[in-house]
Order: structure tokens, then sequence, then C-alpha cells
């Protein structure tokens, strides 16, 4: 059981690691010329003084409707780690998780819907910029953590604390 304990709680940390970096870093969508654009700054790679310029996002209502989704799913997960922290010292014998599951099973669907949206409406929030690019690894982190979440989720329901 301690087993099973270590690794649920190692992929827990994991998928808190993912979600760090991927809602922090510089990296949701990348140009060829170095430029590269997240979720808080749009940053470009000056030449001349070989130094990065960065100037806030634009305005645009589904890059903050990714932006709420993401840092939701922070929240929800370091939630869900504590709930199962807390429930794993203080409920009894046989009892089942249903607390911190539901709560990482919302941290896929925030994760998820957050990275579909960015997915669907690039064109619409990297509008300002020159076209061509690609998606960033930031990008493939939260798409990589959303079902990491899902199974962890479901693991939390079906867990059960033994002796």
């Amino acid at each position: 059981m301690s087993l099973l304990l270590l690794v649920v709680s190692a992929l827990h940390i994991l998928i808190l690691i993912l979600l760090f970096v991927a809602t922090l870093d510089k990296s949701w969508w990348t140009l060829p010329e170095k430029e590269s654009l997240n979720l808080w700054y749009d940053c470009t790679w000056n030449t001349t003084t070989q130094t990065w310029a960065c100037s806030n996002v634009s305005e645009n209502g589904w890059l903050k409707a990714v932006q709420v989704l993401m840092v939701l799913s922070l929240i929800l997960c370091c939630l869900s780690f504590i709930l199962f922290m807390f429930q794993l010292y203080t409920m009894r014998r046989g009892g089942l998780f249903y607390a911190t599951g539901l709560c990482q099973l919302c941290t896929s669907a925030a994760v998820f819907s957050g990275a579909l949206i960015y997915a669907l409406h690039a064109e619409e929030i990297l509008k300002k910029h020159p076209p061509g690019g690609s998606f960033g690894y930031c990008f493939a982190l939260a798409w990589v953590a959303f079902p990491l979440a899902l199974v962890s989720g479901i693991i939390y329901i079906h867990l059960r604390k033994r002796e």
C-alpha cells in the first residue's frame, strides 16, 4: 500500500510541475524569428542588443479564458493534493478518496478546456503577430497534463485507505 501511495503522490507532483511550467513559462506559441508568446507576455528577441523585449499580451477574451482556466487548474491541483494529504491522515480505514478524485477530475477538465480554447482560437489570439509559427512546448505540456490528471482523478476515486 505504501508503494501505491508513493506512486500516486509522485504522479500528482508530476502533474503539478507540468501545470506550473505550462502556465508560467514562455512558449505557448513560437514564431520563426525566435519570438515566443505565452499566456502573459509577448517576448521578442532583439538582435541588436541581444536581449528579450517583452510586452503584455493582447486583451483578447479567448486568451483571458485560457489564462483563467490554467490558473484554476493549478489551484484545483494544489487543493486536491492538500486534500489528499488531509484525507490520508484523518480518514477512517476503508474510506475512499472521493473529494480528492473529484477535485483532480475538475483539474483535468480545466486543463482540457484551456488547451482546447487556445488550439481552436489561436488565429484570433495571435492576430497582431505575423503568420507562421507553431505551438510551443508549454502548449504540449498542458496536453500531457490533461490525461495524467484524468487518470490520477480516476485512481483517487477507486483508491481505498488501508492500514
